[in-house]
C-alpha cells in the first residue's frame, strides 16, 4: 500500500483502533463492564455478557453507543472511574508518533477525528500526549452525529473547511470509511489489525495497512523515513 503524498494536504485520523490499540476498549466493554455489571446485578458472567452485547448492538453506529454518560446511566456503573482505573492499559499503535511527526514535517494538516466521548477522549489524550501532535481535534459528539452518518461529514465540512480531493482519512471502521468515501474524501485507508490481541482482519472493503510505517512519508526531500 502506497500513498502519493504530493496529492495530500490533510490527513484525518481516527483514535481508537487507529492511533491507539483497540485492545483497551475491547477489554473494557467486553470483559470489565460485564464483570462489574454481573456483580452489581447478581448475574452469571456469561449471562451478563450476552445481555450487554444485545444492548450494545441496539445502539451501534449512534452517538449513544460511544457515550460513557449514556452507558453509566443505563448500567448503573461509574464508567468514568472504571476507565481511569485502567489507564495504564492505554497504548499507542506502532509508529504512531513517528508518522504524525513525518506529516508535520511534510506540511500536512493533521486532524484527530473521533467518535470517542469527551470523557474517554480527555483520558486518552492525557495518557498519550497526542493533542500536541494535531492541528485540530474533532469529536463527533460536538457535531451531533457519529462518523458513520452523512450528517457528520456535512457538519464537519461546515465547521472545518476541507478539500475532499486532497484529503486522506484513516480509520479502523469500514462503516465510517464508507461514509467518508460517500462524502467525497479522495483517499481512505483501513487498519487491518486494530486490536493487537486479535488476528488481522481479511477481505476488507477498503485498502488496508498493518501499521503506519508502510505509508510513512519522507520527513523532508532527500531524508530517510523515520524509524
Amino acid at each position: 500500500m502506497t500513498v502519493d503524498w504530493n496529492t495530500i494536504d490533510l490527513v484525518m485520523l481516527d483514535m481508537d483502533g487507529t492511533l491507539l490499540d483497540l485492545q483497551f476498549d475491547n477489554h473494557f466493554w467486553r470483559q470489565l463492564v460485564p464483570l462489574h455489571w454481573a456483580q452489581r446485578h447478581g448475574r452469571e458472567l456469561a449471562q451478563a455478557r450476552q445481555e450487554l452485547e444485545a444492548r450494545y448492538h441496539k445502539e451501534r453506529g449512534r452517538l449513544t453507543w460511544y457515550s460513557v454518560d449514556f452507558w453509566s446511566e443505563e448500567l448503573g456503573l461509574d464508567l468514568v472511574a472504571l476507565k481511569h482505573s485502567q489507564r495504564e492499559q492505554i497504548r499507542l499503535r506502532p509508529h504512531t508518533l513517528a508518522f504524525l511527526e513525518a506529516l508535520r514535517r511534510r506540511g500536512c494538516q493533521r486532524w484527530l477525528v473521533t467518535n470517542a466521548h469527551h470523557h474517554s477522549l480527555a483520558l486518552k489524550l492525557d495518557v498519550t500526549g497526542l493533542a500536541a501532535h494535531f492541528d485540530a481535534i474533532i469529536c463527533s459528539h460536538e457535531l451531533g452525529a457519529a462518523k458513520e452518518s452523512a450528517d457528520f461529514w456535512t457538519a464537519l465540512a461546515r465547521k472545518f473547511p476541507l478539500t475532499p480531493s486532497r484529503s486522506l482519512f484513516i480509520d479502523d471502521s469500514e462503516e465510517v470509511l464508507d461514509a467518508a468515501q460517500a462524502y467525497g474524501i479522495a483517499q481512505v485507508l483501513c487498519i487491518r489489525q486494530p486490536d493487537s490481541q486479535l488476528p488481522p482482519r481479511q477481505n476488507l472493503r477498503h485498502p488496508a495497512i498493518d501499521d503506519f510505517h508502510q505509508i510513512m512519508p519522507a520527513w523532508v526531500a532527500g531524508m530517510e523515513t523515520p524509524r
